[in-house]
């Protein structure tokens, strides 16, 4: 018994096969990820800020009404609320970053069954956690020898978070540890490594990558006008926050595994946090 092979019928005159999709641009897909961070973002700040105005809300009106005040009217309540303290304002950049984070990764760069393996087998070399170490040394030196020479030209900035820390680590200081040393590297990586630098890395972009991921983990960091800061403060600030952002870039694609960047930037914030806690310094 003899078997055929099905041939396919020929087009129809004036048809063409489809063309293959080009390729996006890699740039175009990078501001399309920036852009989309900075949106959910806001909208995860916004809703924080409305629950916290929320549970604040009915917390005020709950307490004049147990001590027999007339019904509060919406100005009264508003009036009493004043601004989150320093825990509800870490847990809202928690919320709204790390949901940022979360969101973006998980709908625009997942890891691939291949890129986890390869990051596995990547945290079971030696020289994975050597150059964590050796990357997460040369950025505190780094970072502190940058404030040393601007200080001795009389730049000193002040950073935007600083006022926050400082409370936080005086009234909660084992959350913030938590926070500072395991959350924000975890979801900053995740954000700016994997998500931002990942797209144009893997597009055969790596060094563009660096420049723009950087660059965006330090406007992040010191947006201009939210503090005190003159220009040359800001650029100091951004110089070190963009040289730190591009050394974990350098080490995420050294190693092959998002793990090794987390872990010099855990290093890097315990290290301010100690400073912090024990001298009151940055």
């Amino acid at each position: 018994m003899s078997t055929t092979t099905p041939v396919p019928p020929p087009p129809l005159p004036g048809a063409s096969a489809p063309k293959p999709r080009a390729a996006g641009s890699p740039v175009a897909g990078f501001l399309i990820d920036l852009g989309l961070a900075a949106l959910i973002l806001f909208g995860l700040s916004l809703l924080a800020g409305l629950l916290w105005g929320a549970v604040q809300g009915m917390r005020v009106g709950a307490e004049l009404v147990a001590n027999g005040a007339p019904a509060p009217s919406p100005d009264s309540i508003a009036t009493q609320l004043g601004q989150p303290g320093a825990l509800a304002q870490i847990l809202m950049a928690l919320f709204a970053t790390g949901g940022a984070a979360l969101i973006l990764y998980f709908w625009r760069r997942r890891a691939t069954p291949a890129e986890r393996e390869t990051s596995m087998r990547a945290l079971g070399r030696p020289a994975t956690w050597g150059w964590t170490l050796w990357v997460g040394t040369l950025v505190i030196i780094g970072s502190n020898g940058i404030g040393f020479l601007a200080k001795r030209a009389g730049i000193e900035p002040v950073p935007t978070n600083l006022e926050l820390m400082s409370s936080a680590a005086a009234q909660f200081p084992v959350f913030l540890a938590l926070f500072a040393v395991v959350l924000a590297p975890a979801y900053e990586e995740l954000l700016f490594r994997r998500v931002l630098f990942g797209r144009l890395w893997n597009a055969g972009k790596p060094w563009l990558g660096v420049l723009l991921s950087s660059l965006a983990f330090a406007l992040v960091h010191e947006i201009p006008g939210t503090s005190g800061n003159g220009p040359a403060e800001i650029a100091q600030l951004w110089l070190i926050y963009g040289g730190m952002g591009a050394a974990f870039c350098w080490l995420y694609q050294r190693t092959g595994t998002l793990w090794a960047p987390i872990g010099a930037h855990a290093l890097n914030n315990a290290v301010a946090m100690t400073l912090l806690m024990v001298f009151g310094a940055t």
